[in-house]
């Protein structure tokens, strides 16, 4: 990239000479430590650095306690780029990468249900706890028919409105179903998925230059190996994939 290029880009990406990176704080794989300085750490974080590193910048983290909280600042000159998944519906303000990374979404069920598929989870009367506005309660919204959803504004307020309202299924991301699974013996978590959440570095839907950059650097750091790298580095392997 020669000077100029590298001027118009800045000047469209980080036009305050600094890198905000917006991040989801609730994403437990993507954001599962904190470093020496006590900021925010994980695949997330370092991807970002990556970003800023590749154009010689200085990066800001700027956490958001949800996803949908990073999305309500798209238009609000917050951040500049954003690290969340992508969905249809954030896809209205903020112009996504190529995934760098996925997480399957899958249903636990409680002891002695008869649900043994996704495919059974959507029927008249049937009950599902999920955190609300996760990417995959998005995805339920817009693909469920018959199923309700009750959401809640936490992973773990999701979970205890599962259990203590006796609800049909909770939805959520595989590793953490795991490890709620171990709080309910005989409950069964489902081997296969009804969605595979896709995490993305977004930017402003309005910066075509930012947008086709990131584009290129997340594809780079796929095949680089720096993603793969940077889930090793996390001990998230098993958990988060490389996204293809």
């Amino acid at each position: 990239m020669d000077a100029t290029s590298r001027e118009r880009l800045i000047a469209e990406l980080a036009p305050h000479g600094v890198l905000r990176a917006g991040i989801n704080m609730s994403n437990f794989l993507l954001v599962n430590r904190t470093d020496e300085h006590g900021q925010p750490d994980g695949v997330s974080p370092a991807m970002a650095r990556a970003l800023a590193s590749a154009l010689d910048l200085q990066m800001t983290l700027i956490p958001y306690d949800g996803p949908g909280d990073v999305a309500d600042a798209a238009t609000r000159d917050e951040w500049d780029i954003a690290n969340i998944a992508l969905e249809e519906e954030r896809a209205r303000v903020i112009c996504f990468s190529p995934a760098y990374c996925e997480i399957q979404a899958t249903y636990l069920v409680p002891p002695g249900s008869t649900l043994t598929v996704p495919e059974q989870v959507d029927k008249p009367g049937i009950r599902i706890a999920v955190k609300a506005r996760s990417a995959y309660d998005l995805w339920l919204t817009r693909n469920l028919q018959h199923a309700t959803l009750y959401r809640a504004a936490t992973l773990d307020e999701s979970f205890e409105r599962f259990r203590d309202e006796h609800l049909d299924v909770l939805a959520g991301l595989r590793p953490k179903l795991l490890e709620q699974q171990a709080q309910m013996p005989g409950a069964v978590l489902f081997d296969d998925s009804f969605t595979s959440v896709q995490q993305c570095i977004g930017c402003p839907i309005d910066k075509p230059l930012a947008a086709s950059y990131l584009a290129d650097f997340v594809r780079q750091a796929r095949t680089s190996g720096l993603v793969e790298s940077l889930i090793s580095s996390y001990e998230v392997q098993g958990r988060l994939s490389v996204a293809q």
